[in-house]
């Protein structure tokens, strides 16, 4: 059986794109070791530890919404809300190899699963 590599995902608020499109709907894939070495070589990285999100972010989205890429500038121009949502995600499949998180109610200790992939858009 094949491991699942890619992960779609909905953002919770969308990229705005200069025509005024918003792109939520993607799918993240796996990240590969280069992924995580290649943007330790990057000026940017070097020069703020916090840019190495935004490479790493543009190197394993394979799609969001109709953009023919995902680039560097995409990603900073995400809101808040979405970098954080994709940054979760990224960490979760990457060190599960699934998006589903084990979660525990605080009212009544009930175990469910959430997907991450999902809980975007909700």
């Amino acid at each position: 059986m094949r491991p699942q590599t890619e992960f779609p995902f909905t953002l919770p608020v969308g990229y705005v794109d200069q025509d005024g499109n918003v792109h939520k709907e993607g799918v993240m894939r796996l990240a590969t070791a280069m992924d995580e070495i290649a943007p330790l070589r990057d000026l940017r990285v070097r020069a703020n530890q916090a840019y190495l999100a935004i490479i790493l972010l543009s190197r394993v989205i394979v799609r969001l919404g109709t953009l023919p890429t995902v680039t560097t500038g995409i990603i900073e121009n995400l809101y808040a809300a979405d970098l954080a949502y994709l940054q979760a995600l990224y960490r979760q499949i990457n060190e599960t190899g699934k998006s589903l998180i084990s979660l525990t109610c605080p009212e009544c200790n009930a175990r469910f699963e959430v997907d991450l992939a999902e809980l975007g858009g909700a």
